[in-house]
């Protein structure tokens, strides 16, 4: 499977998929942990699904599902979409025990729920479904 999918991988084109400019992803990247922290601390109060997408520039598969994940952020608008790369934000990726990529963590009020390790497109689309129909149990 490593061959099939450096080979898809090799040109970039997965890359150019990504969003443009002019169509603004859902997608929330995270470049400072206090900003990230504000954020996460904002959601715990919510039962609002977080999928927060842990990856980094230079993981090749991570760029191979990026279209993928921006598709299910504009499908699922009812669902908050992050982004940290492992690389800038590493207490993060430590706190959430991240040791593959991606990795996709799904958070309700502060706490993880559910995770799909790997490119798992199928398998993500079917937790989030899952979990943003859950109502909270209060």
């Amino acid at each position: 499977m490593g061959s099939l999918v450096s080979s898809l991988l090799g040109g970039g084109e997965i890359a150019e998929a990504a969003p443009s400019s002019s169509d603004p992803s859902r997608v929330m990247p995270f470049h400072s942990s206090a900003r990230w922290q504000l954020h996460f601390n904002n959601s715990k109060d919510s039962s609002q699904l977080m999928v927060i997408d842990f990856a980094a520039s230079w993981c090749g598969p991570c760029k191979f599902i990026e279209p993928a994940v921006h598709a299910m952020a504009s499908k699922f608008t009812d669902v908050d979409f992050a982004k940290i790369d492992v690389d800038e934000l590493p207490d993060v990726a430590q706190e959430f025990r991240v040791q593959a990529m991606p990795t996709f963590v799904l958070v309700k009020k502060g706490k993880e729920v559910d995770r799909v390790v790997g490119v798992k497109k199928d398998e993500l689309e079917k937790k989030i479904e899952k979990h943003r129909a859950l109502q909270p149990s209060s």
